[in-house]
């Protein structure tokens, strides 16, 4: 596997729709999140969202973003792997990236929502839950945070 993650916003359309396909196979098809929850204003009109693709190759394989909350902190979420590429370290490389990107533009905390199942996951990236589970898109989530 030769994979590279790209970051971008909301005005590189040819990107976008990359992203949106991996996130409807995944959160829509897969998991049964309505349509009409996935796409929020962060990827419809929030240019200071940043977004990350990660290829291998030239096949678009997972996804990510991050924006910037009220509190400071950036608000990572939407990680998406295709089935064919999770346990490859993708998912880690494009969070990494993610983490990276808010650090160098001087964010000093990332936030996000994880599905329980995710929990390991973002626990061996050095994230740690706090707060009581609850329901988005009907799927079982945890708050989790770590400084960057």
């Amino acid at each position: 596997m030769s994979v590279r993650v790209e970051i971008f916003d909301i005005r590189d359309g040819d990107r976008m729709r990359e992203a949106m396909a991996i996130r409807f196979a995944v959160f829509v098809d897969e998991q049964g999140v309505p349509a009409n929850e996935e796409i929020d204003a962060h990827d419809r009109t929030d240019v200071a969202a940043l977004h990350a693709l990660a290829y291998d190759g030239a096949l678009p394989v997972a996804t990510g973003r991050f924006f910037l909350r009220r509190d400071g902190a950036a608000q990572i979420g939407r990680m998406a792997v295709l089935p064919g590429a999770r346990g490859s370290g993708v998912g880690r490389m494009v969070l990494d990236a993610l983490m990276a990107e808010a650090r160098g533009r001087g964010i000093a905390r990332a936030v996000l929502f994880a599905q329980t199942h995710a929990l390991g996951f973002y626990e061996r990236a050095g994230f740690a839950a706090y707060g009581e589970p609850f329901l988005d898109g009907g799927i079982a989530h945890v708050a989790m945070e770590r400084t960057l």
